[in-house]
This record gives structure tokens, C-alpha cells and sequence, in this order.
């Protein structure tokens, strides 16, 4: 087991069984309106780390965002696994570069 997948059964765990003074637990009861404002806040704060170019805020950023979509994620059913397994379909696609113009065209 990967330790997304460690952390998200965390996750999941104190999503089913509260715990006080959780912040996981207190995400999930203010729901998802503040668990995608965190999202939102922490990815900022990634963007902002990297055209710093410090390699430790990047990371300690990264890792805040990370779990934070892992909180998304539970919030909404989904399992590590299954994106894992569509990065994994992703990434065995070759010569996509025609679609990727497709889709910036038409967005």
C-alpha cells in the first residue's frame, strides 16, 4: 500500500469514526465548501513556493495540497485507486499533442 493510500485510509477513518480536536473531523463537518477552500488555499500556496524556488516550502506546499485532495477525494467517494489506476491509463498514451491543441482551442 502507497502512502496516499495510507494516508487516505486516515482519512476515511476519521471521516467514520470522529475523533476530537481532528482537523480532518473538523474539515469534514464544516463540508466540502471548506475542504475546496483549503484545496484552493493550498494550491495558491504551491504556486507561490515554486516561483520562490524553495525546494522545502515546495514540498511542506505540496504535501498540504496532497492531502487535502485526498480529503476531497473521500468527501466524495473516490478512491486513491481509481486515480491511480486513470494516471496509469494516462500514462501510457503516446502522441497526444494534437489533442492537447483540440482542447485549449475549444476551452
Amino acid at each position: 500500500m502507497s502512502a496516499l493510500e495510507q494516508l487516505y485510509d486516515v482519512i476515511l477513518q476519521r471521516k467514520e469514526e470522529p475523533q476530537e480536536d481532528s482537523y480532518t473531523c473538523y474539515l469534514f463537518e464544516k463540508g466540502l465548501d471548506k475542504i475546496l477552500k483549503k484545496v484552493g488555499e493550498e494550491c495558491s500556496e504551491t504556486i507561490i513556493a515554486a516561483k520562490n524556488g524553495k525546494q522545502e516550502e515546495i514540498i511542506n506546499e505540496v504535501s498540504d495540497l496532497i492531502y487535502h485532495l485526498l480529503v476531497m477525494l473521500a468527501d466524495q467517494a473516490i478512491t486513491v485507486s481509481s486515480v491511480l489506476e486513470e494516471l496509469e491509463k494516462r500514462s501510457g498514451k503516446i502522441g497526444n499533442l494534437k489533442q492537447i491543441k483540440q482542447t485549449n482551442k475549444n476551452s
